[in-house]
């Protein structure tokens, strides 16, 4: 499944939207964020499919040297570090990962100038070098290497980025959250990977009658504008003027989804409500915003306790 904190950056982006929209259908709103959570997840298969691509690419590369009129030495014995990676082998092999392909109508044919645009700036990065020449191989390693690429240089590909723009709005909002969510993967990755592994789904009960992830960020959405004035006055309330002057738009929406998971999701803890979205802060607000939601989010909880107005339904839930 997809971490519910990137669940919660959607609903975070779509609250933003809403809002400064000046829409007052809700359902609206609701309706445009499983669409984005949607595409989100489409978007995070397009990229495993472009890492497959540059691999594919690769190869052919070779191929095409090992038959030139007059091959050089590197020609005819390659390196064949990249295209052996063990992480982009398992995913090419990966059953799941063709099956999305084939719904979604991958097909990187005609675009193999991005394709080859991202190759040639790998191959002249320190960290392609230094694995290329590497004389120890692991699947740790080569999960490294792809880790690095994405961390380092995803956010440079213009001609990538400006190809997802034509295909959806979506896509441009959340590149680089789904850059976040191929790190993670990534990162998680077993050597058991294989062709039968499942990609992971957009929401953790996809299968159930009941679909807890999304009816989570239903709710959440919901409850949010329901109760939106009401937490703007209680922030203003227990904020010093110095703290007023400078909230920013992000930091208060924070702040309100907190509340929200605070007093309307009995079964959340406090604790983790406050971890995830004083996380989610360093990356969606201001440089500062991280201090500043900690301390209102920390006095605040306290506060909402000894008034009875958060009540969680488990031992253990209050404790922040």
């Amino acid at each position: 499944m997809i971490n519910r904190r990137f669940l919660r950056v959607k609903v975070l982006q779509a609250v933003y939207a809403y809002l400064e929209s000046g829409e007052d259908f809700v359902e609206k709103g609701v309706s445009h964020l499983l669409e984005s959570i949607d595409k989100m997840h489409e978007l995070f298969v397009w990229q495993l499919s472009f890492l497959v691509e540059t691999k594919r690419f690769a190869e052919n590369r070779i191929e095409e040297n090992k038959r030139k009129n007059f091959p050089t030495e590197e020609d005819l014995n390659p390196n064949m570090r990249y295209v052996e990676n063990r992480v982009l082998n398992a995913l090419q092999n990966n059953r799941d990962l063709r099956r999305e392909e084939e719904k979604l109508k991958i097909n990187w044919a005609d675009h193999q100038d991005i394709v080859r645009n991202y190759y040639n700036m790998m191959r002249n990065t320190d960290e392609y070098k230094y694995y290329m020449s590497d004389s120890t191989s692991s699947f740790a390693l080569d999960k490294k290497f792809i880790v690095k690429m994405i961390t380092e240089y995803f956010a440079e590909l213009e001609l990538l980025q400006d190809f997802y723009e034509e295909k959806s709005i979506f896509f441009v909002d959340d590149y680089h959250l789904v850059s976040s969510m191929l790190i993670k993967f990534f990162t998680d990755m077993k050597e058991s990977f294989d062709e039968g592994t499942l990609l992971p789904t957009i929401y953790k009960t996809e299968k159930d009658i009941v679909n807890e992830d999304k009816e989570f960020v239903k709710k959440l959405f919901r409850d949010v504008i329901k109760n939106n004035d009401e937490y703007g006055k209680m922030i203003g309330a227990n904020t010093s003027n110095w703290e007023k002057e400078r909230v920013c738009v992000m930091d208060m929406i924070i702040l309100k989804l907190a509340f929200t998971e605070f007093c309307c999701f009995p079964y959340i803890p406090v604790k983790v409500t406050m971890n995830e979205y004083i996380e989610i802060s360093k990356y969606f607000s201001t440089p500062k915003s991280k201090i500043f939601v900690n301390g209102i989010l920390d006095r605040m909880s306290k506060k909402l306790i000894q008034e009875n107005l958060i009540v969680k339904k488990g031992v253990g839930l209050l404790d922040s």
